[in-house]
């Protein structure tokens, strides 16, 4: 009796999904990179305009992220997502900062619940919550920007443009010099 989950189709579907697993892996550790390097600035900004003002907590920390988005697009747009469509980057950029935007409700909601609804306030405790804050907004950041932000291109635009590519080959290549032609065979044929 032999094994009836093998046969032609068993490999290439394994593949394809080991294929699809692999590559979401790569996203969420490119994600995670920019996101971690945002996550500095995002902390960084906010400890120090705590630091260096008089700003009500949830003010730094909005100011914080907001400073943390705009390093977050640069390194998403380039880093992250750069094999994706880049066609309507005003489209792009509008979707990114609309679902910042609730990112950062999200993010300064727990912190504004933590400090005003609970009064835990402290420097400690305004960093844990800010924290807090950051992961569930992440959660839900990752999810819209590879929804919605940084779509992949369609299969069927990526086979035309494919397509259009080899179409369009012959004609990009410069001309054979005479005696590369020569050697092709061609005897002299530009």
């Amino acid at each position: 009796m032999g094994n009836t989950t093998s046969g032609p189709k068993a490999g290439p579907a394994r593949g394809g999904l080991r294929r699809q697993i692999e590559q979401l892996g790569r996203e969420i550790a490119k994600f995670g990179a920019v996101g971690g390097a945002g996550l500095l600035v995002n902390l960084g900004v906010f400890n120090l305009v705590r630091h260096v003002t008089d700003l009500q907590v949830v003010r730094a920390s909005v100011i914080a992220t907001i400073v943390a988005i705009a390093f977050n697009y640069v390194g998403f747009r380039y880093f992250t997502y750069r094999d994706r469509d880049k066609s309507g980057r005003t489209k792009e950029l509008t979707l990114f900062l609309l679902f910042s935007a609730v990112g950062l409700v999200i993010e300064n909601g727990v912190l504004y619940a933590a400090t005003y609804g609970f009064g835990w306030d402290s420097p400690l405790q305004s960093n844990v919550f800010k924290f807090l804050g950051i992961g569930i907004a992440t959660l839900f950041r990752f999810w819209s920007y590879r929804t919605w932000v940084f779509r992949t291109l369609p299969a069927k635009e990526a086979v035309a443009s494919a397509e259009s590519f080899l179409a369009e080959g012959p004609r990009r290549r410069p001309a054979l010099s005479g005696s590369t032609a020569y050697r092709r065979g061609n005897r002299g044929a530009p």
